[in-house]
């Protein structure tokens, strides 16, 4: 009877309160239950329904190959996370390896026999990396669950690997090896100070590592390992401000590395061991060389440079010194270079009118075969807009560039509104690659959109990354943006009563500085995961990152440049402003910590300023989860067309 009184209570007219509220709910985007929005409104289920296919385009990004069936392992995300997929050919099905509910982005056979595959994820974004072996569809733990650790190198014959971890203390980035078939065998074989080391590659015949300490993106250092007694022997003179990078062993046993010696840029060039003497190879590059890989028989080198912030592919012939560049690629972004042992090259490749994809390269016919096609939601994405390089003379007469991303002048006639969004680093750059969810400012709202790279950032030479090191001239790269601010002002097609900024960690930095110093030309700053005082983010940052990022920032512990860095902080200049702000925080970032962002919104707040605030409980340094990064988007959307565009 009660089964039946229940039926007929369902079946009667929904009260009218009741429906009401029903509707009321209807009408709004569900949040998703790791975000706290606070302080800000709920997301209209219209405003969701009209971005709809904006957020379904994915990307795919080239994570390596299989030694012997000569399949290729992507990254991709079908559901809420990215995870790695298998392609046996070109354009061939994707088929899902990793099933975790956390993203896993990068994993790696075993050389030689591919009977084996590593990977490495965390939880959460906490960046506390975990290796696992994938052993009957499952991951089997190698490391502790506790530590941060990673990655670093495979033998060659697929016997051993190298990686780092934080173990011994939380801070200092240990060298460990083992074979991961017998993970009993795992020994530490360095204990080091500091948390920028890792292991680059084995010897040919395993009795010693090439290590690189890396302390800034001005410095770096190699040493000589010796694997049996844990020796560590440094390799030239490191009392010398010199970048090094790369690090790979060739079957005769050179070594090629990158480096800025004697030069703006990283070039290629092989390194001495005995005396740490750098010799360029192939030609000399105005640019910097980004990355590169050896054949398995040293028989040539495939890298890229950076021009620009466009990727050029080039092939080295290491017996004849001859180079060849790759032509059948449109401008864009190349990464994730790597030889197979048959020869082919893999990469990574994206544009303003292509979304990530996974690429191979011929060595001998130069010719580019496509591997995936990454779904863009329906959208034709050749129809996106292309970038103008914007260069402008900053207060001190250094010239500083960026790229403005117009919306069609056709479809939105008139002075447009503007968002500049600074990139994080500060040691990065903006370049020109797939701009996903932003198209739909550009294409449906008819926003412009602007990318600074402002003096510290990377690809314009030494000097240039320099600019902006310590407390006393990090303002300056502040005022660059007020140059920018002036010059895309005066643009016949731009609106400067209409301007907006964000940016992301360092970026973040930047746009809580940009709403106090910039107050009077912008409308609203939206700041993700963004540092608000220097001294309290270096001294809660985590323990095996803060050294590294004293040397770009100050040290708080020296009076002088605490004051400084105090002075110039956000938090210290609070009460100036006076705009919209949208603060985006992860919860569990162990680079700029959640407190970064509470102290903030609430200084805001209750100088009675107007702060949203959405933190992600399961999200790090950014917000890696689809489900998230939608409704963060949408929330974006949201605080623009209130503050910037009505």
């Amino acid at each position: 009877m009660r089964y039946l009184a229940v039926l007929a209570a369902l079946a009667l007219p929904i009260a009218p309160a009741f429906a009401q509220e029903a509707a009321k709910s209807a009408a709004v985007v569900p949040k998703p239950a790791a975000l706290i929005a606070d302080g800000m409104p709920d997301i209209p289920a219209e405003l969701a329904s009209a971005t709809r296919p904006y957020m379904e385009n994915r990307g795919a990004g080239f994570a390596g190959w299989h030694p012997v069936d000569k399949s290729m392992l992507i990254s991709t995300r079908f559901g809420n996370t990215t995870q790695i997929h298998r392609v046996a050919n070109p354009m061939g099905a994707r088929k899902q390896i990793t099933f975790e509910e956390e993203p896993v982005g990068g994993a790696v056979w075993s050389p030689k026999t591919g009977d084996l595959m590593l990977v490495q994820k965390d939880i959460g974004g906490n960046e506390f990396y975990q290796i696992y072996a994938m052993k009957n569809g499952r991951l089997e733990l190698l490391t502790d669950g506790k530590s941060r650790n990673g990655l670093s190198a495979w033998a060659k014959d697929g016997s051993l690997i190298a990686y780092t971890s934080t173990r011994r203390n939380g801070r200092d980035s240990d060298i460990y090896l083992m074979d991961p078939r017998n993970p009993a065998s795992n020994r530490m074989v360095a204990e080091v100070q500091g948390g920028g080391w890792s292991f680059l590659d084995f010897a040919p015949d395993k009795s010693w590592g090439l290590v690189g300490k890396y302390t800034s993106v001005q410095k770096s250092d190699f040493f000589r390992l010796d694997l049996a007694t844990g020796t560590m022997t440094p390799i030239g003179d490191h009392s010398r401000t010199v970048s090094h990078g790369g690090g790979k062993f060739a079957p005769d046993g050179t070594i090629w590395i990158t480096s800025d010696e004697g030069s703006e840029f990283e070039r290629l060039g092989t390194l001495d061991p005995a005396t740490g003497k750098f010799t360029p190879r192939g030609p000399a590059e105005q640019w910097d060389v980004s990355t590169f890989d050896m054949a398995e028989d040293g028989s040539f080198i495939a890298y890229t440079i950076n021009e620009a912030g466009m990727s050029k592919l080039r092939i080295l012939d290491v017996k004849s010194g001859k180079v060849r560049t790759v032509d059948g690629l449109p401008a864009g972004i190349i990464g994730g270079v790597e030889i197979a042992p048959w020869g082919e090259i893999g990469i990574t490749f994206t544009s303003a009118r292509s979304a990530a994809d996974a690429f191979s390269v011929d060595p001998k016919t130069l010719k580019v075969t496509r591997w995936t096609e990454s779904e863009t939601g329906g959208l034709d994405v050749t129809q996106n807009v292309e970038p103008q390089l914007v260069k402008v003379k900053s207060f001190d007469g250094l010239e500083v560039s960026g790229f403005l991303y117009r919306p069609d002048p056709a479809k939105f006639p008139g002075k447009r509104p503007l968002i500049m969004n600074v990139h994080g680093g500060p040691e990065a750059q903006s370049r020109p690659g797939f701009m996903g969810r932003t198209n739909y400012l550009l294409n449906e709202l008819g926003v412009a959109v602007f990318f600074p790279n402002v003096r510290g950032s990377t690809g314009y030479g030494k000097t240039f990354v320099s600019l902006d090191n310590g407390p006393f001239k990090r303002e300056d790269s502040v005022k660059d943006m007020g140059a920018f601010l002036d010059h895309l002002a005066k643009d016949a097609t731009l609106d400067p009563a209409r301007f907006g900024l964000t940016g992301g960690s360092y970026g973040g930095y930047m746009c809580y500085a940009a709403a106090i110093h910039f107050a009077d030309k912008l409308r609203a700053n939206l700041c993700v995961v963004a540092i608000s005082n220097f001294v309290t983010f270096l001294e809660n940052t985590q323990d095996y990152r803060r050294d590294l990022r004293r040397v770009e920032y100050g040290d708080e512990r020296d009076p002088a440049q605490r004051a400084k860095l105090i002075e110039i902080s956000p938090l210290t200049r609070v009460a100036e402003i006076k705009k919209p702000l949208f603060v985006v925080t992860g919860a569990n970032d162990p680079r700029v910590p959640a407190s970064e962002a509470d102290q903030i919104v609430a200084a805001v707040r209750k100088n009675g300023g107007s702060a949203w605030h959405l933190v992600g409980t399961n999200e790090g340094h950014g917000f890696a989860k689809k489900e998230n990064a939608d409704y963060n988007f949408w929330a974006s959307l949201l605080f623009w067309q209130q503050y910037l565009l009505n």
